[in-house]
């Protein structure tokens, strides 16, 4: 066991840094990981990479990158009372207080402890290391039929898309816009595939995205952004439009669209953060009878029963993977991520490269 390793860091200025740092040793509840996939989720690019968004205490405080961790447990500290050295695992990417009411509940990401709430790769050290130092609580078990790669989109993006579907509820009846197609968009897609959907409709403004969607089987129509995109939606859809809508594009028109492609009595899950949006609450909700959810990540027991589905539908989420980069090359990794011309962009250790 090395007693350094480099990890990757964020000034903020649209750039990385590789500083050498301890290799942590396990405390009481703790594990040491052995990192294996750790992919890049859009909003380390939008709040760390090219500025410090965040205030206070949840703001960055200047860790090891990387919020969407898998790998393979390499030492355990006292007290640990499930997971093994050799397990495979998935982390869940906040550490919450475990005793608040969210807490409790399974969803870390709303803990409302000040001091006892920490983001891997926010407040906490992250995935972009050959280590990471994780409290046992926050595992997932990664199941042998599903990779590294599959797991470290588990631990983010495919569970914050399972959550806000689980709310809107798809059925084999089912139309779904999806507007935005990154790799949210895409892992929409995918899930809703697999969930029955009759039909799937997706809108992006870069052709690669829109091209990606298509080759993966995730959409079954794809739209350039555009002004026209309820219309043509509308036009999809017999004049009715789709009873399901997912934003995943935290852009203003984009959301818009969503709502107004929405057929009557339909509901509408805004996953992506950031942005506006303007509507007329009289024709464009109320009128016809539309509910509009908001969704934040998901609960462990929740991405605990995804894992379970992904094996049970054979559906790998690094399928969605198009770039993989070793540590040394974590520049490029973030640089391609936000350039938004491509899928999901993953820093690979060992057989996952």
């Amino acid at each position: 066991m090395p007693e350094t390793m480099l990890g990757a860091f964020l000034p903020g200025n649209s750039t990385t840094e590789l500083r050498e740092v301890a290799v942590p040793v396990p405390g009481h509840g703790e594990v040491l990981v052995r990192m294996k996939a750790s992919t890049i989720c859009g909003s380390d690019i939008r709040c760390i990479y090219h500025e410090h968004l965040g205030k206070g205490p949840e703001g960055y405080q200047g860790v090891v990158a990387g919020h969407e961790p898998a790998g393979l447990i390499e030492r355990t500290g006292p007290g640990c009372r499930r997971f093994r050295e050799g397990d495979r695992v998935i982390v869940y990417h906040i550490s919450g207080c475990g005793l608040c009411n969210d807490c409790r509940r399974g969803y870390m990401i709303s803990c409302t402890s000040p001091v006892y709430r920490r983001a891997y790769g926010w407040q906490r050290d992250g995935g972009m290391a050959a280590y990471l130092l994780a409290e046992e609580k926050d595992l997932l078990a990664l199941p042998s039929q599903l990779s590294y790669g599959d797991g470290a989109q588990v631990a983010c993006g495919f569970g914050t898309v399972y959550e806000g579907l689980g709310k809107i509820g798809i059925a084999g009846d089912h139309a779904v816009l999806i507007t935005g197609l990154g790799p949210v968009g895409l892992a929409t897609g995918a899930l809703c595939r697999k969930l029955g959907a009759e039909r799937i409709i997706g809108i992006d403004i870069l052709a690669e995205r829109r091209d990606l969607a298509l080759k993966l089987g995730v959409c079954d129509q794809v739209l350039a952004a555009g002004p026209e995109n309820a219309a043509q939606v509308l036009d999809l859809t017999g004049g009715r439009g789709v009873e399901r809508a997912v934003d995943c594009s935290a852009n203003d028109a984009a959301r818009a669209t969503a709502i107004r492609a929405t057929r009557k009595w339909g509901r509408i899950v805004f996953l992506g953060e950031g942005g506006r949006v303007e509507f007329n609450p009289s024709p464009d909700i109320i009128h016809d009878q539309k509910t509009i959810y908001g969704s934040w990540v998901t609960s462990i027991w929740l991405m605990e029963e995804l894992v379970e589905r992904l094996v049970r539908w054979n559906l790998h989420p690094a399928d969605l993977i198009t770039h993989r980069f070793p540590l040394e090359r974590v520049s490029d990794a973030y640089r391609l991520m936000s350039s938004g011309r491509c899928g999901k962009v993953a820093v690979c250790f060992d057989e996952e490269l």
